[in-house]
């Protein structure tokens, strides 16, 4: 696959006018298949792997992982989008490790995403396999495709949520969520 993704750099290298034989650029078509290949690697990955396991808990409060910095690829032009991810829950007598939850978001994260998707995807993912009485995810993004090409505007900062559970039904635990969350760097 490697090889097909680099003949492809070559030939976009070739058709915006430069030769991809070049000094600068002979080693470009390989560099740029390996980062698509590292960027995209989570399509093979499962992310609940990581949430499997988890640890029977008395803990019925919430449990908020924020400032987890994420890097995907937009599906619409191939370019970045970067970001941070929060992630809270309300556990149902089990918990699970706090740095799967980052693994969960990367894999998710290093797949042809757009942000909703990809927001959706980390909350159902939770619940899909740890079951709690609900989850909230919040994702801060600075999109490429918006800030280089297009309408340019670099500092323009997307924000999506998603609330399932009692995230979603309960107006106390929500705004609790966001409170907690929203303008949360993690400790930038």
């Amino acid at each position: 696959m490697e090889s097909e993704i680099s003949e492809a750099v070559r030939a976009i290298l070739r058709h915006v006018g430069d030769d991809p034989d070049r000094e600068g650029l002979a080693e470009t078509p390989r560099r740029v298949a390996d980062a698509y290949l590292e960027l995209t690697s989570g399509h093979d990955q499962d992310p609940g792997e990581h949430l499997r396991v988890t640890f029977t808990e008395d803990c019925d409060e919430m449990v908020v992982v924020s400032g987890i910095d994420f890097v995907s690829l937009c599906e619409h032009h191939l370019l970045p989008f970067i970001g941070t991810v929060a992630v809270g829950y309300i556990p149902e007598g089990k918990v699970v490790g706090l740095s799967k939850l980052a693994r969960a978001v990367d894999i998710l994260a290093r797949r042809l995403q757009v942000q909703e998707r990809l927001t959706r995807q980390i909350a159902e993912t939770l619940v899909e396999h740890v079951a709690p009485k609900g989850v909230g995810v919040l994702v801060e993004a600075n999109h490429s495709c918006m800030g280089i090409r297009g309408v340019r505007k670099p500092r323009a900062l997307t924000t999506t949520s998603t609330l399932l559970g009692v995230f979603r039904t309960d107006a106390a635990t929500r705004n609790e969520f966001l409170t907690l969350t929203r303008g949360n760097d993690g400790g930038r």
